[in-house]
């Protein structure tokens, strides 16, 4: 399979706290050296404005240095703040230090030294606000997460403890969930690993971090195999510094290294460009296609009884179910638990809907779930409940496609898996293609799917 970029670096994700954290320092800096200007009895001219935005452009390429716009959920202020300062300081010196050759800019030395101060007083503030914010909405309910703990290392129970004390950062701890040795139990305990797998299929947990030895290496691997077939995002917490794991992202939580094992890329910002892109795409696409969606309706309702919409039951974002719409192409409607896949020449097809179904125009009213949220413009295409139910215990992984939101076209189909899947080897290689999106997504890459689907994704000889 052709790769889409190199699979093998590690991604983070900026956070819609990163973005406001990055607004508020550049208000504070423009704001600050304004102040200062004012004091001073200054005039705010373009040296001035010159000497913010060279002090601005260090900051932001020492905070690219140091990873300083991450996320800070589950480390100390203390920490977040000395490396604030640390980089406000080494900003404030090169800036001068290059603005210095500048004859037009002498005699700014007590204008540099407040500006540091009153910076530096202002940066720390905004950064202590927003982490009350966040707590405070965090412990109104607010972008909480259950998380457990699977194994006993005492990396782990940390963890638990860190959760525990301080419960702005929004983590419910469900318990540790651990094979209890002769020994005892450990504190807050919640049941074995297995009954982590059951209660992770039932919903109850967000995230799991797995603290296990080493040494227990198979049984880490056959819980980790027995969680893919949930819609939990799953760390682990290594033992050693170095736990390489291919797709991974680190994560430090309050110094504890983890290491996210299944995760979804369109965390924060992400989620935001994500939405944005299909409510633009969507409304225009449903402006530019009503014409069409009239008539294809008037021509379902004159060529067989029943109604113009199908509305059947899928998996959405996180496996929550969805009602997917779609022109009705068959004589039957079928959403029980036993849904059969359409054959060529299937009898079902009524003619109408057969050449809906080759030309996936049966498909088109699927932009009004992507305009009300349900789905997404490209992700991966939604599966029957049936279809979902049979495949997720005979393909590794499949439960993960739901990390992100259906689509109505997605990397495997434009790479000529769509239509019938009559072999478990045909769904394997459209879930393999599902996952490597969610892996590799980015927006570029939504619109090189939107654009390839117009050239080879709606036409397909497999569709019946």
């Amino acid at each position: 399979m052709t790769s889409l970029t190199k699979r093998d670096r590690i991604k983070t994700n900026a956070s819609l706290i990163s973005m406001v954290q990055r607004f508020s320092d550049i208000t504070i800096m423009f704001v600050g050296l304004w102040a200062v200007c004012k004091l001073f009895a200054l005039p705010f001219f373009y040296m001035h404005l010159l000497m913010a935005l060279v002090t601005l452009v260090v900051f932001q390429m020492v905070g690219g240095i140091t990873d300083f716009y991450r996320s800070w959920r589950g480390v100390r202020f203390g920490t977040e703040v000395g490396l604030l300062l640390q980089n406000w300081t080494l900003s404030i010196i090169f800036s001068a230090g290059l603005l210095a050759f500048n004859n037009d800019f002498g005699g700014t030395f007590w204008v540099y030294l407040s500006w540091y101060v009153l910076g530096a007083m202002g940066l720390v503030f905004c950064r202590a606000a927003i982490r009350y914010a966040a707590g405070f909405l965090r412990n109104r309910g607010y972008n909480t997460r259950r998380v457990a703990v699977a194994g006993a290392m005492p990396a782990g129970l940390a963890l638990v403890e860190t959760f525990c004390n301080e419960p702005w950062m929004g983590f419910d701890v469900v318990g540790v969930y651990h094979d209890p040795e002769p020994g005892g139990v450990p504190d807050r305990w919640a049941g074995t690993l297995a009954q982590l797998v059951d209660d992770a299929k039932a919903g109850k947990i967000h995230n799991v971090y797995i603290a296990m030895a080493m040494k227990d290496e198979v049984q880490l691997k056959e819980l980790v195999h027995q969680l893919a077939d949930t819609t939990c995002s799953v760390m682990v917490i290594p033992d050693v510094f170095t736990f390489n794991i291919l797709h991974s992202r680190t994560i430090d939580v309050n110094g504890v290294p983890v290491v996210s094992v299944f995760d979804t890329p369109l965390n924060g910002v992400n989620s935001v460009i994500k939405r944005i892109e299909d409510i633009c795409l969507s409304a225009f696409i449903l402006l530019l296609i009503s014409p069409v969606l009239c008539c294809i309706a008037a021509a379902v309702k004159l060529s067989s009884p029943g109604p113009v919409i199908f509305r059947q039951t899928r998996y959405g974002m996180d496996g929550k179910p969805i009602k997917v719409w779609k022109f009705r192409s068959m004589r039957v409607m079928e959403n029980d638990s036993v849904v059969t896949q359409a054959t060529r020449s299937d009898p079902r097809v009524t003619r109408v809907g057969s050449f809906l179904r080759r030309t996936s125009l049966d498909e088109l009213p699927q932009f009004i779930n992507v305009l009300t949220g349900g789905m997404s413009i490209v992700g991966p295409r939604p599966h029957a409940v049936a279809h979902n139910e049979q495949y997720r215990s005979l393909i590794e992984g499949y439960m993960l496609r739901h990390k992100v939101k259906p689509g109505i076209t997605g990397w495997a189909q434009i790479n000529g898996w769509r239509g019938e899947t009559d072999t478990l080897e045909k769904m394997e290689k459209r879930i393999e293609f599902d996952l490597e999106y969610i892996r590799e997504w980015s927006l570029w890459l939504d619109i090189k799917i939107v654009f390839l689907t117009v050239f080879k994704g709606f036409v397909n000889k497999a569709a019946y």
